[in-house]
C-alpha cells in the first residue's frame, strides 16, 4: 500500500468514526462540464434574487483558486433523515431544518477531521466548507463517487437516498481519487411530475426562482400571487421532489441528537402556527436554520398559505 492509499484510508476511517455517512475524494481541478451549465443557469436568471450566486464564478468552478495549492477535494455526506415527522395537520418544514442549524454541526465535525489529518499526516493546509462558500457541493460529491445528480438536481445514492448534507475539505494533499458512479434515475419522472410550481423545467434543470424553497427562504419580498394555492402547506423549504423519489424509500433515521427537533415542533397544528408568537418562534427555533427567514418571514409564509 503506497503512502497516498494509507492517508486516504486513514481519512475515510476517521470520517466514519465522526458519523459521516460516506466520504469520497477527487482531484482539485477545474470543473469543465459544470462551467457552461452554471453560465446558462445564471444567464436565464434561474437564481432569482440570489445575487450571491453571480459572485466568484471562477472560484466556484476551480477549487485551486479558492484554496491556494489545493490538490484534493474531500466530499462528505451526513444523514439528517428524521425518526419522526410533523403532525399531519401542520404547515410543513423541510426535514433538514428540524434540529440545530447544520452549518454548526457539520463545520465542527469537519474541523475535527482536518485537525486529525494535520495531527496524523503532518503539515497539511486546508479549508472546511458547508454550503456557505462558492463551492459546487453536488458536483464534487458526484465526482467523488458518492452518488449521482438526479433529475431534481439533488445528489442521490443507492441504498441511502438524498436526505443528507454535503460538505467538503479542500486540502493541499495528494490522495487516492474515487471514480464517478453511474446514474440510476432511468425513465422515472416522479420528481418532475410532483413539483407543484413546475420548478423542474426539464430533467436535471431546476429553475430556482420557481422553487418553493426559494420563495419561503431566499425571497425577501412578497411571494408572487400566481403561486397562491401551489405550496401544499410548505412554510419553510420543501421536500416534495425528495419525498416522491423511489430511492428515498431506503432512507434510515440519523443518529445525531442535535438534529432532533424541539419537542413542540412535531405536535404543532396549523392553528398553532397561525397563532405563533415571536417568543414561541425564538424558543422552538433557538439554534435552527429557520432563523434565517426570521419571525416576520415565517409569518409571511404562513399567511400566504391561508385559504
Amino acid at each position: 500500500m503506497n503512502t497516498k492509499e494509507v492517508y486516504t484510508n486513514q481519512i475515510k476511517t476517521e470520517a466514519k468514526r465522526l458519523g459521516f455517512l460516506s466520504c469520497g475524494i477527487s482531484k482539485a481541478q477545474f470543473l469543465e462540464a459544470e462551467a457552461p451549465r452554471l453560465e446558462n443557469y445564471l444567464n436565464k436568471n434561474m437564481h432569482g434574487q440570489m445575487q450571491y450566486m453571480e459572485n466568484h464564478f471562477d472560484k466556484r468552478l476551480d477549487p485551486t483558486k479558492l484554496v491556494e495549492g489545493s490538490k484534493s477535494v474531500i466530499s462528505l455526506l451526513l444523514n439528517y433523515f428524521p425518526q419522526e415527522t410533523q403532525n399531519q395537520n401542520s404547515f410543513k418544514l423541510s426535514k433538514y431544518a428540524y434540529g440545530t442549524d447544520y452549518h454548526f454541526i457539520v463545520k465542527d465535525k469537519l474541523k475535527v477531521l482536518l485537525n486529525f489529518i494535520q495531527t496524523e499526516i503532518g503539515d497539511v493546509n486546508g479549508r472546511a466548507f458547508v454550503d456557505s462558500a462558492p463551492v459546487l457541493d453536488k458536483a464534487w460529491a458526484a465526482k467523488s463517487g458518492l452518488g449521482w445528480v438526479g433529475k431534481h438536481s439533488n445528489l442521490l445514492t443507492q441504498q441511502v437516498g438524498s436526505f443528507y448534507f454535503i460538505a467538503e475539505l479542500i486540502v493541499d494533499l495528494e490522495l487516492e481519487y474515487d471514480t464517478i458512479t453511474t446514474n440510476h434515475c432511468g425513465t422515472c419522472t416522479k420528481c418532475i411530475d410532483a413539483c407543484p410550481t413546475q420548478a423542474i423545467t426539464e430533467p436535471y434543470v431546476v429553475d430556482g426562482s420557481k422553487c418553493i424553497s426559494y420563495f419561503t427562504i431566499e425571497l425577501k419580498e412578497n411571494i408572487p400571487t400566481e403561486f397562491k394555492g401551489k405550496f401544499e402547506d410548505w412554510m419553510f423549504g420543501c421536500d416534495i421532489c425528495q419525498d416522491v423519489c423511489p430511492w428515498n424509500r431506503f432512507s434510515k433515521p440519523h443518529n445525531e441528537p442535535l438534529f432532533n427537533p424541539h419537542p413542540e415542533l412535531l405536535s404543532m397544528t396549523k392553528k398553532d402556527w397561525h397563532e405563533i408568537t415571536e417568543d414561541v418562534f425564538k424558543k422552538i427555533f433557538k439554534d435552527s436554520a429557520v432563523k434565517r427567514t426570521k419571525f416576520s418571514g415565517l409569518k409571511r409564509n404562513i399567511n400566504f398559505l391561508k385559504d
